[in-house]
């Protein structure tokens, strides 16, 4: 394992389900927008061009909840982990991590801290099957190599 390895990692199926879902929001509500013309129901009111417009305001909102859970990522090197989920990012040295799990039945990899704490890593989702495992065993050698350079600095002493 080089010191210069790095390890990015991002969720596969989720970002294209996402993506999909997003621009199939956006096709319906603009569709929705393009419809609303005329009296409404008893003609006391009638759609105007900014219901349109307010149409697909509310799609395109939508649409960018949708791409919120394209942003988990896991980044990795000698030095530590960042981790960035749905809501949220943190940054840690390999030093407070005691282990990277994947649990059986998990729907994602978590990152087991020494005050055991859990951490959760979204971008390695199960639904990923092999690629998500490959990431779990990359961050394992990363911090495998960690607790191998720290013991050899404690022995050399």
């Amino acid at each position: 394992m080089s010191e210069t390895e790095s390890i990015r990692l991002r969720p596969r199926r989720i970002r294209v389900v996402c993506w999909a879902s997003a621009a199939a929001l956006l096709v319906v509500f603009s569709l929705v927008a393009t419809s609303l013309s005329g009296p409404t129901g008893d003609g006391y009111g009638s759609f105007q061009r900014g219901d349109q417009i307010a149409m697909v305001g509310l799609g395109v909102f939508g649409a960018l909840g949708f791409l919120l859970f394209t942003r988990p990522r896991v980044e990795a090197d000698a030095r530590g982990v960042r981790v960035r989920n749905v809501v949220g990012s943190y940054e840690l040295p390999w030093e407070v991590v005691r282990a990277v799990r994947f649990d059986r039945g998990a729907p994602w990899a978590s990152l087991e801290l020494h005050d055991d704490d859990l951490l959760p890593m979204v971008a390695l989702q199960a639904a990923d099957k092999e690629l998500a495992v490959e990431g779990v065993r990359a961050l394992r050698r990363l911090h495998q190599a960690h607790q191998a350079r720290l013991a050899e600095g404690a022995t050399g002493r």
